[in-house]
């Protein structure tokens, strides 16, 4: 991987961590809109991972796929993930 696994761990373990506190919200039986809050800002720390993961690998790897004259998997994996993202 070519992001930076430091900041990408961080937010992971973020994630994480706030996952663990909705389930406590809901074991709890809080009000349904703070969990719904906490979820999507969970979500919000998931997508932001993921940018930097996809953005270091258009970067690094399909930049370097790019500089062969041989067919090209590495963009073909870019544009499969970037269907999925849109899809």
């Amino acid at each position: 991987m070519k992001a930076d696994k430091t900041r990408v761990s961080r937010s992971i373990k973020i994630a994480r961590g706030q996952l663990d506190g909705v389930l406590r919200m809901i074991e709890e039986d809080r009000y349904c809109v703070d969990i719904s809050n906490q979820l999507l800002a969970t979500m919000a720390i998931l997508k932001k991972a993921n940018q930097e993961i996809l953005h270091a690998h258009i970067r690094n790897c399909v930049r370097e796929g790019l500089q062969t004259e041989e067919p090209n998997p590495k963009l073909e994996e870019a544009l499969q993930l970037l269907e999925k993202l849109i899809g």
